[in-house]
């Protein structure tokens, strides 16, 4: 029955709670009788110190985020109260037992004594504790809205890196956003506070005054038996108000003063306060001196004394029995051991920082805004899309790239990282626009002259005023966020074959073994190990040929594994079968590839002079040779127009490889096919011809 009616309480609390602070309003316009008054009043004095032991048991500023509300509908309470009391001392000349008891108890006979207790109390809520608090919460909202833009930044680099999901990221946002929140109303509330305390001193004035003229004129009473029988109810009722509040002010004062810890006050307390048993002993051997001056009660301060020191000897033995190296460390106070004893504690703190990240963004303090989503900015959902692409175009995993600011790098500066390494910097600025000169035909636009940093092209920085007038005059117009993805995911193509090691390409057949095991387990680990394919997709990726087609890769090599185990050859086995991934951005809307040929005597010299090493085959030719074929490589570039001007050699397949060992350093943007990796509905267009003569 207890369980039922628990949960039918639970059910209708939002009606409970809105009832009772109705009930607060009308209880300022409706009378209340003596009886009632004291169950509120001591009901309010047992709010009161709920709310002070909550704060003392809470851990964080959030698990108590209803205060600023809770304060505001307690300080509506007293104020109800004291109109209700004040009704019945003006009108009845009595205010219950409780109010009496106080006033009683405090006074003890003397309501000089006791008007200056309340007096006091007021000043004590009104001066130190709510004014105190009240500036607390106003800076710390200060101070929280001002990080909150590097929080943000913070969270989203760390779901970017993978270190938090989605959902964690999403829970610490709302938190950030709840304690901005909580501050804000902590300064508001505050002033209700300080409302009440002013209020408080009216009332209490009111009803002396009052009550002794009343006293005098419609009760009949001897001006001191008025005053002493108004001070005596007006000082009680004063002193069952401010009690509860000054109690309230407190507790707000500890919440908003509480750092965030998974600690609680008492906790922290005896911890940080005995942290150092050294400082008690200390402090009891300055208690004993003082005790043995003549003039000082000597009783009190050495039995202080003795007291701090054996607390302090307590605690050492303590600490010491729980761990032995806090006697070195307690000891170290010239020899330098707690320095070494804080060295063998800190290897797990200095490996972290050994972590290398594959890929990761530097920018400068003037590009923050790019990544503060707060601010608009759309960075780190660009970059997602980046990873996203390149998944689908180049089929490779890019983990997350965490992205830092760096106050080393100038304002506007940005540098990509590939391994801890810079591999490519550039700069962009905020609320401009980037005009490229795609045709080398320039820009008729007033700008800040510069360089697009992926592909090197002239353009100009405009302001986003002129970017419609750029756009009808068919200049290409990109902002400074595409400027930084676009250089992105260049170097990620250029360089994924650093970026995939042996974990992700585990990942990779992990994801295919679920529909493609038979190949899967054909192949790992009988004929290859991880280590050989990811070599072979490095290969591969090393010259853009995309790896999403992953089952037929592991099925070429599968089926070549069992004859040889050369990587190289294993490549090309993987790119015969990848044939026309290999050819579809090459061949025109008629099914032609342009190539310029090798010629036949240039294939017969370097098939003569190749050399295998650990790194693959090589030509040895002599450096004359080598030479001239790169000027013949030169003048067809020059000469000859390709589709979408991506330049193409062709030779025959013995000789590729070696061949494009030769010329990648060189030209590293060339593709170099063999006659076995164009499929046979594919026409070839000969316009050029690569020799040695």
């Amino acid at each position: 029955m207890a369980n039922t009616l628990s949960k039918k309480l639970s059910k209708n609390v939002d009606i409970f709670v809105t009832l009772g602070i109705i009930a607060i309003v009308l209880m300022i316009i409706i009378p209340l009788p003596a009886w009632m008054l004291d169950i509120l009043l001591a009901f309010n004095l047992l709010i009161s110190l709920i709310v002070l032991l909550t704060t003392m048991f809470t851990k964080e500023i959030l698990e108590f985020s209803v205060f600023p509300t809770l304060l505001l509908v307690t300080t509506l309470f007293r104020i109800g109260l004291n109109i209700s009391s004040t009704r019945l001392i003006l009108g009845q000349g009595e205010a219950g037992e409780v109010i009496e008891a106080f006033g009683n108890f405090v006074v003890g006979g003397n309501y000089v004594v006791g008007f200056i207790l309340f007096i006091i109390i007021i000043i004590v809520q009104f001066v130190v504790i709510t004014n105190g608090a009240g500036r607390v919460s106003e800076v710390s909202a200060r101070f929280t809205l001002d990080a909150m833009p590097g929080k943000q930044m913070s969270i989203d680099a760390d779901l970017s890196a993978g270190i938090i999901s989605e959902e964690e990221a999403k829970d610490r946002r709302l938190k950030m956003q709840l304690e901005a929140d909580f501050y804000g109303s902590m300064d508001g509330a505050s002033k209700f506070v300080k409302g009440d305390a002013i209020a408080g001193i009216a009332i209490v004035a009111i009803n002396l005054i009052g009550g002794v003229i009343i006293g005098m004129i419609f009760m009949n009473l001897p001006a001191m038996e008025s005053l002493q029988k108004f001070a005596l109810l007006t000082i009680g009722d004063g002193l069952v108000s401010q009690i509860p509040a000054l109690l309230i002010s407190t507790s707000s004062g500890i919440l908003v003063t509480r750092s965030a810890n998974d600690r609680t006050l008492g906790k922290e307390l005896s911890e940080q306060m005995t942290s150092y048993p050294k400082v008690l002993m200390m402090a009891g051997s300055i208690m004993g001196v003082l005790g043995l001056i003549p003039a000082l009660p000597g009783g009190v301060f050495l039995s202080v004394s003795a007291i701090c020191i054996l607390s302090a000897f307590a605690i050492y033995k303590s600490k010491k029995s729980k761990d032995p190296l806090y006697s070195a460390e307690y000891a170290a106070v010239d020899g330098g051991q707690g320095e070494e004893v804080a060295a063998s504690r800190e290897p797990e703190n200095v490996l972290t920082l050994l972590n290398v990240e594959p890929l990761e963004i530097e920018i400068g303090y003037g590009l923050i805004p790019l990544a503060d989503q707060s601010s608009g900015g759309d960075l780190l959902d660009r970059i997602t899309g980046v990873r996203r692409q390149c998944a689908v175009e180049m089929g490779i995993i890019v983990q997350p790239i965490r992205i830092r600011d760096n106050l080393q790098l100038a304002t506007n500066e940005y540098s990509i990282k590939v391994k801890s390494t810079v591999i490519a910097k550039g700069e962009i600025l905020c609320n401009h626009y980037l005009a490229i000169d795609s045709f080398g035909d320039g820009i008729p636009i007033d700008g800040i002259t510069t360089v697009e940093p992926t592909f090197g092209l002239p353009a100009v920085w405009i302001p986003d005023t002129k970017k419609e007038e750029a756009e009808i005059m068919g200049i290409t117009v990109v902002d400074p966020t595409t400027v930084l993805v676009t250089h992105l995911a260049e170097v990620i193509k250029k360089h994924a074959h650093e970026l995939l090691g042996r974990q992700e390409v585990k990942m990779l057949i992990d994801n295919i073994q679920e529909s493609y095991s038979a190949v899967v387990e054909e192949l790992i680990p009988n004929l290859l190990t991880i280590g050989d394919v990811q070599k072979v997709l490095q290969n591969l990726l090393k010259e853009r040929v995309p790896v999403r087609d992953l089952v037929t890769i592991l099925e070429s090599l599968a089926d070549n594994a069992i004859t040889t185990k050369d990587i190289e050859l294993l490549t090309e086995y993987a790119r015969f079968s990848l044939a026309r991934t290999i050819c579809r951005s090459l061949v025109d809307e008629n099914n032609i590839i342009r190539v310029s040929a090798v010629d036949m005597n240039l294939e017969q010299i370097i098939g003569d002079s190749i050399q295998k090493s650990f790194q693959g085959s090589y030509p040895a030719l002599d450096p004359e040779s080598t030479q001239r074929i790169f000027e013949s490589i030169t003048n067809n570039l020059n000469t000859v127009e390709y589709f979408n001007g991506q330049p193409v050699l062709l030779c025959s397949p013995r000789i590729r490889p070696a061949f494009r060992k030769l010329t990648e350093i060189v030209f590293p943007n060339i593709t170099i096919l063999s006659m076995n990796e164009i499929p046979t509905d594919v026409q070839i267009e000969t316009i050029g011809m690569v020799s040695i003569t």
